[in-house]
């Protein structure tokens, strides 16, 4: 098998698990199951374990016959539990966690598996790919963001994504995998146990060659909702409670000083509309603001056009105008110990 990564005694090739939680995504696994199976008859993986979480639609016959292994999470769970379901029984040294709505591409296990080679690491993960095919602007944008982040990020990572990552079985077992009650329902639970593997010692990757196709669509309401409540929040609230914000990925200095420029811009447009300031001051910001975002302008004008890329760096202000605001919550919350 092409770039087989060593166990960690360095005798034998390293066996992966794909481990895919699934609730009622049948359409989802129609597509991201088959390159997965496809690996498993290469021998590039040892198993496909779909843990289906009670859906109720014909999910676990569709990921049967699509040839995956079926395993019944027994109740409503949500993802972090069903993942953590899998891994007791999962036959391989690396559990690679994979979401039903991410198709990976055909070198992905080699990719990942090679990842294992350096020394001291202990997971991987790697970033969706810069084609969604959802069409609408939302999937395009949030899609593009996603990708810019994680192809610009650190490559040793300061923590952990499960759309696309793995881990060695021993590490995850050891660290009692997912803390699903701190974490009830989909949210950040794969940051959280990415910190608490580096605490324990170990390294994660950012891959940057490990890429997939994101098959989800989204929209206003649902994105915010995530972006805000499953996300942001919960995220500051971790990192305040670790003693501050990392610095990579989307919560890096650079990102937290174009967050204030896109509160700077909506306060001078704010000041200028009322008759405060000068018109010349909102559009120095304007132009400063671009000045600071032209690598993710350029990326949006290179795969969708000017219409979209002005369109896009509108929408990223305001991306940073919620992200911000909901870091200053779980900064209030903290001050005013609601949150013990």
């Amino acid at each position: 098998m092409d770039g087989q990564g060593k166990s960690s005694d360095g005798k034998k090739p390293l066996s992966i698990s794909v481990i895919m939680p699934v609730y009622n995504g049948i359409e989802f696994i129609r597509q991201s199951l088959p390159p997965l199976v496809a690996m498993k008859e290469r021998g590039e993986v040892l198993e496909v374990i779909v843990v289906d979480d009670t859906s109720t639609d014909d999910t676990p016959h569709v990921a049967r016959s699509l040839g995956a292994q079926v395993m019944p999470s027994g109740g409503r769970l949500g993802p972090g539990a069903a993942r953590n379901i899998a891994a007791r029984e999962a036959k391989g040294d690396i559990l690679w966690f994979i979401d039903a709505d991410v198709v990976v591409h055909e070198d992905a296990a080699r990719v990942m598996l090679a990842g294992f080679d350096e020394a001291g690491v202990v997971g991987v993960f790697g970033s969706y790919d810069d084609k969604p095919p959802a069409q609408n602007f939302l999937s395009q944008y949030k899609n593009l963001v996603h990708h810019y982040y994680h192809q610009r990020a650190r490559k040793e990572a300061s923590t952990f994504w499960s759309g696309c990552g793995a881990i060695r079985k021993e590490a995850f077992l050891k660290q009692e995998g997912f803390d699903v009650e701190m974490f009830n329902r989909p949210s950040i639970e794969d940051i959280e146990l990415g910190y608490r593997l580096i605490e324990a010692g170990g390294k994660l990757s950012l891959l940057t060659n490990l890429q997939c196709t994101h098959l989800k669509k989204w929209h206003f309401i649902n994105l915010i909702h995530t972006e805000v409540f499953c996300r942001a929040i919960p995220w500051a609230r971790l990192m305040l409670s670790r003693g501050g914000l990392d610095n990579d990925l989307n919560v890096g200095v650079n990102e937290r000083i174009k967050a204030v420029l896109a509160g700077l811009l909506v306060l001078t447009v704010l000041f200028a509309l009322g008759g405060l300031l000068s018109w010349l001051y909102p559009v120095l910001v304007v132009m400063v603001v671009v000045y600071a975002n032209w690598d993710i302008l350029q990326l949006f004008y290179q795969r969708k056009g000017l219409w979209f890329a002005l369109k896009g760096l509108l929408f990223h202000q305001i991306y940073y105008l919620y992200s911000a605001s909901a870091f200053v919550w779980a900064l209030t919350e903290t001050k005013l110990g609601i949150l013990k």
